[in-house]
């Protein structure tokens, strides 16, 4: 097979972004690793996961997403076996996460403190077999510990080795901001990438997120962009919630119910302008994450080949602009205070009526 060729079975896949202002390269899909392992009762098993990440892999892309917390643990060191019996670790973008607490009743064995910090790094590294990890993610706001503390645990590390670049997840806009800008100040470490909730039905971080992101020069990596599979139209209305198999079907999945009439609706017009375009509500929804200004590469998530390969080609195509349209009616946020003086209209009676650019000189969509 010629390298034309390969290219074109692969699609777009294999055009890489750089991750925020960072030099790090990552494939506009990120493979995540939270369904690795049977532990939550809807992962899969190893020997399905080898498939998928043999798969994911030969398709270009290269930015694997996981947490010491993943099925208990498990998701990693399934990754760490495969890694090391595919001898492969430097051909991925290997990524991880520490803050949530690996032994009840400890409270050092959580949260974002140096402590936890260390004892989750080396427990990360033991179950991946490797030295270092290539992104380092806080993986929520524990409310507790001063940023400064945090920035200089990570720097710490980057400079031992042991974690190449740093990223945040699930944490106010506010705090991003602070976290860079004390990084700036100080010549250390940045933050290169944020992991935030991102979907047609899930659109708040427009509002604060990504406006930062694109200001200081950090890569957004939306996760859960099928919003658990409801945009991809597994679900159905049922009262007091969904019916359906998965997780928004099960009590755990009860947290992150998006099951309201607005939401509905959302899902109602992503599948029409699924059946219009001949493609299925899965890549409709997936290809208008990865296409949002700032967004670097989307994590996806699969349990069975078939799955994956849907969402592999959800690259390979554009949605018409008139379709696209209509799912940003359907899925804009509600306008709220101080938001609605942000508007085209507010901003163009500031700047009397003349366009001017707010895009950073840094960020070019290629």
């Amino acid at each position: 097979m010629s390298n034309n060729a390969k290219l074109r079975r692969i699609g777009t896949v294999a055009t890489y972004h750089l991750l925020g202002r960072s030099g790090l390269r990552v494939s506009p899909l990120c493979l995540g690793a939270m369904t690795f392992g049977e532990d939550w009762g809807w992962g899969a098993t190893e020997g399905t996961v080898r498939k998928l990440l043999d798969r994911y892999l030969e398709a270009g892309g290269n930015f694997i997403d996981t947490a010491d917390g993943y099925t208990g643990g498990h998701s990693e060191e399934i990754l760490g076996r495969y890694l090391k019996v595919k001898k492969n670790r430097e051909r991925v973008v290997l990524a991880t996460k520490f803050t949530f607490n690996s032994q009840p009743g400890d409270p050092n064995a959580g949260g974002n403190g140096r402590k936890n910090i260390l004892r989750a790094l080396e427990g990360s590294l033991r179950r991946l077999q490797t030295d270092s990890v290539d992104l380092y993610w806080l993986h929520a706001w524990d409310m507790l510990t001063p940023v400064e503390e945090v920035m200089a645990t990570v720097d710490a590390l980057v400079r031992a080795g042991k974690v190449r670049y740093f990223g945040l997840s699930d944490v106010p806009a506010w705090y991003l901001a602070r976290a860079q800008t004390i990084a700036e100040l100080r010549g250390t470490e940045p933050v290169c990438a944020l992991q935030l909730e991102y979907s047609l039905v899930e659109r708040t971080i427009e509002r604060e997120h990504i406006p930062a992101a694109l200001e200081l020069g950090m890569g957004v990596c939306p996760w859960s962009p099928l919003a658990s599979g409801l945009l991809a139209g597994k679900y159905k209305p049922a009262k007091g919630g969904v019916k359906g198999s998965g997780r928004l079907a099960t009590a755990g999945g009860a947290r992150f119910s998006k099951a309201t009439e607005r939401n509905w609706r959302i899902v109602d017009e992503v599948l029409t302008v699924a059946k219009e375009i001949g493609r299925s509500p899965a890549q409709v929804a997936l290809n208008w994450v990865t296409r949002r200004p700032g967004v670097a590469s989307t994590i996806i998530g699969a349990t069975t080949l078939a799955q994956l390969e849907v969402n592999l080609a959800a690259l390979e195509f554009e949605i018409p602009e008139m379709l696209a349209a209509r799912l940003e009616a359907a899925s804009r946020p509600e306008p709220v205070f101080p938001y609605y003086f942000f508007s085209d209209d507010m901003q163009s009676r500031l700047r009397g009526g003349v366009s001017v650019s707010a895009e950073p000189s840094w960020f070019r969509r290629r």
